[in-house]
């Protein structure tokens, strides 16, 4: 009997308020149930940098996910921070030391929204810090209709790991980022844009399994959102 592979998934962290009067940790659920719908074992990551090696000496791949927050743009050489920019800096802290050490173990990743960026920026990309700003024409990254609808569509290079995946040139996606990659990472390719020219996907085509998407496939909209989720869970088989 095969073995279930168990995904280590980044959480986010909210300060005081709300659930709790404490610091508190947050993950929405269909993230947990979108790997477990496709075969995989979740298992939620906390903010614990020192401990990374550890957690990957658990996990079979890593699950890098969005949140409402940025990567410090001084993490990718940027002089100065756009006034939208919010940073969770124990949180990317974490991200950046347990992605780094994935790759140093090739180690299936999978980064979505948030976790796209961070990925880029791990593998020495830069970011878009506001798109409104620096892309004329943008189409509303943050879609005013609901997170389980698609807000625009994006369109799949041929030849990548992700056409591959997903079987499809173009796809509905939901959109939810007012950040995007700006220079791809050294090493990385561009396999997903959307309509106004924002990158939306970039895979390491010398990785076991490294791709990152701008959207949210975990909630399922599409077959090619299932699709990524059964890959990933393949390849950390």
């Amino acid at each position: 009997m095969t073995r279930t592979p168990v995904i280590g998934i980044t959480l986010d962290s909210e300060e005081p308020g709300g659930y709790s009067k404490f610091p508190w940790y947050a993950l929405r659920q269909n993230y947990a149930g979108w790997i477990a719908e496709a075969g995989g074992l979740p298992i939620a990551l906390p903010h614990e940098p020192e401990l990374a090696a550890h957690y990957l000496d658990r996990i079979d791949g890593l699950l890098v996910t969005g949140g409402a927050f940025d990567v410090d743009p001084a993490l990718f050489g940027a002089a100065s921070r756009h006034a939208t920019v919010t940073l969770k800096s124990r949180r990317t802290a974490f991200e950046l030391a347990i992605v780094q050490g994935a790759l140093e173990r090739d180690m299936p990743i999978l980064g979505i929204c948030g976790g796209q960026q961070l990925l880029n920026v791990a593998l020495g990309g830069t970011l878009i810090q506001h798109i409104p700003d620096e892309v004329a024409g943008c189409l509303a990254h943050e879609q005013p209709n609901p997170r389980n609808e698609p807000g625009h569509t994006v369109a799949i290079a041929e030849g990548t790991r992700l056409a591959a995946i997903t079987g499809a040139g173009t796809v509905a996606v939901n959109s939810a980022h007012h950040q995007a990659v700006k220079n791809v990472a050294p090493g990385c390719i561009v396999d997903a844009t959307a309509p106004d020219g924002v990158i939306e996907g970039i895979e390491a085509p010398d990785k076991r399994f490294c791709i990152g998407v701008q959207w949210h496939p975990e909630f399922n909209i599409s077959e090619a959102d299932r699709a990524l989720a059964r890959a990933f869970i393949e390849a950390c088989t």
